[in-house]
């Protein structure tokens, strides 16, 4: 086990653990897990070293993420959400002197990031924009109407797309950094959800204003498919298998608590053998789109290839279907138990908060992609790649 997985873990166990229940119940920021993760200095890991930070790799915070899930679902998701913003300003970043300042700052203060890519008024689709950079004079000013910014309120700092010029088309998206101190929230809508409530995605009225130089050079639909498709459905998947990770472990518990009051296994025992079975495949598909993943960086090629597209929306799809079925094997293997929420073996927060995964950028739009792009590919006969 790695130093950050192993600082990951105590985090989990110490203090996420302990602060999931009313974190979930007062819809609140998990403040004390981020306060423990800032002090492990686990927000800017994947920061390269020459900038100060530790040159993680993206198995490792798929590796926490999945280690986080098992404890406080909104601290792993805010989490995911943060590295996957990270990963955006490392790989896209490098060649600009204002983004390499930046991620020192990350590195050394363990800033946390936000993103604000949904936008009211384009259906959900947030590859299209409709407000725009607006330049004057080596500065930018823009105004967004973002329907979702989780964690807004609390971040450090929110990368946000946006048109390139008022005059360019929806598609024709830049992503900017702004700080929090060159930007202005205006609460719009409040997040009084079903599950993941501690993410707090509020709705804001964002106003930014800052330097050019702040504009990630890449245009965003570069970054969008070479780093922030991938990276978010690797690391979401890892957190939804961290649930479903935890809700096993629970059933398991369970089964051995019954087997030794009665001296045999409950009759639902059997369910134990399948729930473990669709886990071990869920994250079998985790891990082999990471090796992907792994495989593909260096070559922008390979990253903005139809196939990698289509393995890396499976990945998003499966796991979010399979988080349910397994969290629904285990309630039904601890009955009562686990439908209540004052046992040892309650599930009931890990079901609400698995059931977000589907609308996480809803499957039936990835799903629709997909079918669109496998309608260019040849088949794949074989099995090994």
């Amino acid at each position: 086990m790695s130093g950050w997985l192993a600082a990951a873990r105590a985090v989990g166990v110490e203090t996420a653990s302990r602060h999931a229940k009313d974190v979930d119940a007062a819809a609140r920021f998990p403040s004390e897990s981020f306060a423990a993760l800032k002090a492990a200095r686990l927000l800017g890991i994947m920061v390269p070293a020459s900038e100060g930070g530790d040159g993680a790799g993206i198995a490792e915070v798929v590796s926490i993420c999945h280690a986080l899930g098992q404890y406080c679902a909104s601290t792993a998701m805010i989490y995911a959400m943060h590295q996957i913003q990270v990963s955006c300003l490392v790989r896209h970043g490098a060649g600009s002197d204002w983004h390499r300042g930046f991620m020192r700052r990350v590195a050394d203060e363990q800033l946390l990031l936000a993103s604000a890519t949904s936008e009211a008024g384009v259906g959900g689709d947030v590859r299209s924009s409709i407000c725009a950079i607006e330049e004057v004079d080596g500065r930018f000013s823009l105004a967004k109407q973002a329907t979702v910014i989780s964690y807004g309120a609390d971040s450090d700092a929110i990368m946000v797309t946006a048109r390139r010029t008022p005059a360019s088309p929806a598609s024709d998206q830049v992503i900017v950094v702004v700080p929090k101190s060159d930007c202005v929230l205006d609460g719009q809508s409040d997040w009084d959800t079903l599950g993941m409530r501690g993410t707090c995605s509020n709705g804001y009225h964002l106003k930014a204003t800052g330097e050019i130089a702040q504009i990630i050079p890449k245009p965003y639909a570069d970054v969008s498919a070479q780093t922030m498709l991938p990276t978010s459905h690797l690391v979401w998947s890892a957190l939804w298998s961290g649930i479903a990770t935890d809700a096993v472990a629970r059933a398991r518990a369970f089964v051995r608590a019954e087997a030794r009051k009665k001296g045999g296994a409950p009759a639902s025992a059997w369910r134990l053998a399948e729930a473990a079975s669709l886990l071990q495949l869920m994250k079998s598909n985790v891990v082999a789109a990471l090796r992907q993943y792994e495989a593909a960086l260096g070559s922008e090629d390979r990253l903005s290839a139809l196939s990698f597209a289509v393995a890396m929306n499976n990945l998003k799809t499966g796991s979010s279907q399979m988080a349910v079925q397994v969290i629904n094997h285990a309630l039904l293997i601890c009955g009562l138990s686990g439908y209540r929420n004052d046992t040892p073996f309650s599930l009931g927060r890990h079901l609400r908060d698995a059931h977000s995964a589907a609308l996480m950028v809803n499957n039936d739009r990835i799903l629709a992609n997909t079918g669109n792009l496998l309608m260019a590919l040849r088949e794949d006969p074989e099995l090994l790649p």
